[in-house]
């Protein structure tokens, strides 16, 4: 008889995600299970109000990728009022979102991920001067010396001695899952730390763009830094020096660090290129428009649909599909007017909530009735993986020659096979991959800007149809950005200068999402099937597996009633039971 491992919660991501698996007589996952475990209210809060004003509350919906739920949302609401933006805006915006993909891909590897892979603790038995002869062997980095390396084990050894471990705590170190030399442990903890500092570098942007980090400001119509290099209150030239500064780091710490790391710590698990895919169906919207957003074609990321790993025959998505573009809650914590066995087109999409379900806390998720905060997103009804490994493949498909160099060149450098990019570890390269080319990217758009500027190309801002007495009585927009984690999409309807109707499909929603009303798994749910547990109550392997999709279940949420009343407190630490 099979039994029920529950994960609750998942930690080392954003929110609150529950996690259960049946386990045979062998310990292989059978079965898994996927619950968001909290509700969030954002959409009902946008009706009635001001579309333009849309994206300071959804940026909300996360703090961690704090750029993306903006721009889907300006781009949702110029597509239903047909605004286009400048040269030089489009320019600035994609400069913004790469490196939001370079920042969150760094700190994913190293501070939500690297950890299921590096044993921190067994560090302290490394060698300094192997690990520094590592290091020399595999970059040109400055920090390489033995005596660095030894500093960085002191520091290690005094956590230890304290007896509170941190930012270490709550680990499974000494699971026999882990498989890395000691001095590789060394060299990954070290770089933990380094991409901690580095942080304060690779947000200048978004500061100097959107006068804060995190959750920029932003503007439907452009970007709200003006251009004007005798300005100080504007895009001048010391700024542009501090922004390309700081290109220039986070390109010498995805060359230097994150690929070299990201390729010494691979060939250990060379076993997780034949787990952890799932479903084999992939989504984008694309990404990296030029100033048109309406022509894909130009898309540096393709808008794209994958079926059954064939990326020789890749389809372009239409979100306005109202026969494929649809969301489902046979097995969500949500009521729908036209019953839970049917479809919503976004546009149509509805919030109700159902409260008639299981609520914490309880033993199992009763699977087979309604089981999750998390609506359960289809194209064509059929689930979807989206993120790094989804856009990876779109690009490759479409012949992007970078793209193409570096899979080909990482799978030689493991020796692996085409099919190993369906996993696990597939998907945790696809994600260096990607950020090396949108490191690039963030380069080459750089000196477009540049470019532009010496051109007089300077403005920023398109205020025709700003007043909504220009807007027609009912609009309909839907904005997209492929967010660090995945395809995103805003739906917005706008009826008389206001928002009637809003639906968030966040990718969280597509990789973390229920059974459906055709009882098909969730990429997360699918993904675990198969998976052997060395230690069942350590449950290291779901944790491998869950985190290379790097979840935003967004952030937590604290639930009064009407009379201002607590309805419940959820814990916060990491329980694991078998039954």
């Amino acid at each position: 008889m099979a039994q029920r491992l529950v994960v609750d919660p998942i930690t080392r991501i954003e929110g609150h995600l529950r996690i259960e698996a049946e386990v045979d007589s062998g310990n292989k996952i059978t079965q898994a299970y996927s619950s968001g475990t909290m509700v969030r209210g954002i959409e009902i809060i946008l009706k009635g109000r001001d579309p333009r004003e849309a994206w300071a509350f959804t940026q909300r919906a996360c703090g961690v990728c704090t750029t993306v739920h903006s721009f889907a949302s300006i781009r949702s609401v110029e597509d239903a009022l047909k605004i286009k933006i400048p040269k030089a805006a489009n320019l600035i915006r994609n400069l913004m979102i790469a490196q939001q993909y370079v920042h969150d891909h760094i700190m994913h590897f190293y501070h939500l991920h690297a950890l299921d892979w590096v044993d921190v603790v067994a560090a302290l038995k490394a060698d300094p001067a192997q690990t520094a002869t590592i290091q020399q062997s595999i970059s040109p980095w400055k920090n390489a010396s033995p005596a660095y390396f030894k500093d960085i084990q002191s520091k290690v050894q005094a956590i230890v001695n304290s007896g509170q471990l941190s930012i270490f705590a709550n680990a499974y170190w000494g699971h026999p899952a882990y498989k890395l030399p000691p001095e590789v442990d060394l060299l990954a903890v070290a770089h933990y730390l380094e991409a901690l500092d580095a942080q304060r570098t690779f947000t200048k942007i978004h500061t100097i763009f959107g006068g804060k980090n995190p959750h920029p400001n932003f503007v439907v119509g452009g970007v709200p830094m003006p251009i004007d290099l005798n300005s100080d209150t504007a895009l001048n030239a010391d700024r542009l020096s501090i922004i390309k500064d700081s290109i220039d780091r986070m390109i010498e710490f995805v060359d230097q660090v994150y690929i070299p790391d990201l390729l010494a710590v691979a060939p250990y698990y060379l076993d997780y290129a034949g787990l952890g895919e799932g479903l084999g169906n992939f989504l984008t919207w694309g990404e990296f428009p030029d100033t048109d957003n309406s022509d894909t074609s130009k898309f540096l990321v393709p808008r794209a649909v994958i079926t059954n790993r064939d990326i020789s025959h890749v389809q372009e998505p239409d979100p306005r599909d109202f026969q494929k573009m649809q969301e489902f809650v046979a097995h969500s914590w949500y009521e729908q007017s036209v019953g839970d066995q049917a479809g919503l087109h976004p546009w149509k999409g509805e919030t109700q909530f159902n409260f008639t379900g299981p609520k914490p806390p309880y033993d199992q998720l009763e699977v087979d009735q309604k089981y999750s905060w998390l609506k359960a997103p289809r194209w064509a009804e059929t689930p979807m993986e989206v993120g790094p490994l989804a856009r990876v493949l779109a690009m490759y498909a479409s012949g992007h020659e970078q793209t193409k160099d570096l899979v080909n060149f990482v799978l030689g450098k493991l020796n692996a096979p085409v099919s190993a990019v369906f996993s696990t570890l597939g998907r945790t390269a696809a994600r260096g991959i990607e950020t090396k080319v949108f490191a690039d990217f963030m380069l080459q758009t750089y000196n477009d800007l540049i470019d532009a500027i010496k051109a007089g190309d300077t403005d920023t801002f398109n205020g025709d149809k700003w007043e909504p007495t220009t807007w027609p009585s009912h609009a309909e927009g839907f904005g997209y950005m492929e967010a660090p984690r995945g395809a995103l999409g805003h739906w917005v309807v706008i009826d008389n200068g206001k928002i009637e109707n809003y639906q968030m499909v966040v990718p969280t929603t597509w990789n973390g999402s229920p059974r459906d009303h055709k009882g098909q798994a969730g990429a997360y749910e699918a993904s675990l099937v198969g998976t052997t547990l060395a230690k069942p109550e350590w449950p290291l392997e779901i944790l491998r597996t869950i985190h290379s999709f790097d979840p935003c279940m967004a952030c937590a949420i604290h639930m009064v009633d009407a009379d201002g009343n607590d309805l419940g407190e959820v814990a916060t630490g990491l329980n694991v039971c078998v039954s």
